[in-house]
């Protein structure tokens, strides 16, 4: 009797397991596919149809079901915009004839392909005369320790800086312009499928600084006179007097990590708010510590707390192994299905051989998808769109006899 039991709730168990949803841990569904898209693509496809067209066309061969399309980058407007320098807009209407943003959406969207607008959060490139400085001066900037912003003309030492211009993310006034893009961007183009958010960090500098315990001699960031009162004001550190203990430095850096997350908090709110149906991702650092400590992105917290839906890491390398190792350490069991590994492929534009066998890797691992930096490369090798439309056509056949 006792047998026939046992037997009776195995089966119930057994039967309660087929009935759940099938996910990749259980199914060899491919990851999504995606590809970034920027404004300055040769093909210029932010100012033609045809263009365009011939992109869609591209993407629906090679497998790519995601485009994240550049729309906002150093302040100013690839889209639609009241609020940032629109001239780039302009320029792109003028040639294309209509809102090529909105073309590309509604081309997608026949092709079964979701367009995520990509937007550069804190960098402002080299764009001296951004709007946003014009309104709130250079008191927005970020600093490092030394009070030096994150791009200097003639540097003082012979650390390698990122050459470009970057907001403090702490700034309530950064914070607050930053929403609005963010929010115009998904009010006016209700058919994206997410934003994706770019230079959501701080500025980095070789060699790095794996939190303040070793800023001396590297150099971080995040010591505006805001961003410093603030955390005064909330935690009563301040950190250029404050003894140089293990636990000061701890809190100073868990305040830097909260100020991105505070950035993305209040964006992932305010869009889910007005748009729940979008989905909101971020583009982080390759590895797990080098995001952690050094660009201060807390993404494992950002996706467990539903901030975020997906995140890429940059895993861009002409190493493959060093690819490999980044790419398995980010796939946590977890929240493997929540994250995308970015390739570097215009790295590789002499070696397609590495793209293709980077590009194994991941289909093995098969995290919650692969994305391709970027579209030009795929565009100009003809060579590796063959490799992608017969992997995907392999993938299909699988599917098609596993029953998935």
């Amino acid at each position: 009797m006792r047998k026939k039991h046992l037997l009776i709730l195995f089966l119930f168990v057994a039967l309660g397991f087929s009935l759940l949803p099938r996910t990749k841990a259980f199914s060899s569904d491919r990851p999504t596919t995606g590809v970034w898209v920027t404004v300055f693509a040769p093909e210029k496809i932010l100012y033609s149809k045809e263009n365009t067209d011939h992109m869609i066309e591209i993407c629906r061969k090679t497998g790519i079901d995601h485009i994240y399309l550049q729309i906002y980058r150093a302040n100013k407007a690839y889209y639609d915009s009241d609020i940032a320098d629109r001239k780039p807009f302009l320029e792109m209407k003028a040639a294309a004839g209509c809102d090529p943003v909105q073309y590309i959406i509604d081309r997608a969207k026949k092709n079964s392909i979701e367009v995520h607008a990509w937007v550069n959060l804190l960098s402002l490139a080299k764009n001296e005369n951004a709007g946003i400085l014009k309104k709130y001066g250079k008191g927005i900037l970020t600093l490092d320790q030394h009070g030096d912003p994150s791009f200097v003309s003639n540097p003082p030492d012979n650390f390698i800086r990122e050459d470009q211009i970057f907001l403090e993310p702490g700034d309530w006034r950064v914070r607050e312009y930053l929403v609005a893009i963010t929010e115009e961007i998904a009010s006016k183009y209700p058919g994206l499928a997410g934003l994706h958010l770019d230079y959501i960090r701080y500025p980095v500098a070789v060699p790095y600084a794996p939190g303040s315990r070793f800023n001396d001699p590297a150099i971080s960031y995040g010591y505006s006179d805001v961003n410093i009162k603030k955390c005064i004001k909330f935690t009563g550190l301040n950190i250029k007097s404050a003894n140089l203990s293990r636990e000061n430095y701890q809190k100073w850096d868990d305040w830097r990590r909260d100020q991105v997350t505070g950035l993305l908090q209040v964006i992932s709110e305010n869009i889910r708010r007005l748009t729940p149906s979008m989905k909101i991702s971020c583009a982080v650092a390759p590895s797990v510590p080098r995001a952690y400590l050094v660009s201060f992105q807390d993404w494992t917290k950002w996706l467990s707390r539903g901030l975020a839906d997906h995140i890429v890491t940059m895993n861009y390398t002409d190493d493959t192994r060093l690819m490999t190792l980044n790419a398995h350490s980010a796939s946590r069991p977890e929240l493997k299905d929540n994250v995308y590994i970015g390739v570097g492929a215009y790295l590789l534009k002499e070696s397609p051989d590495m793209i293709e066998e980077q590009l194994r890797v991941l289909y093995d691992l098969a995290p919650g998808g692969i994305v391709i930096f970027s579209y030009d490369e795929i565009a100009e090798s003809k060579k590796l769109q063959d490799f992608m439309e017969k992997s995907t056509k392999s993938r299909s056949r699988q599917l098609s006899s596993t029953g998935s």
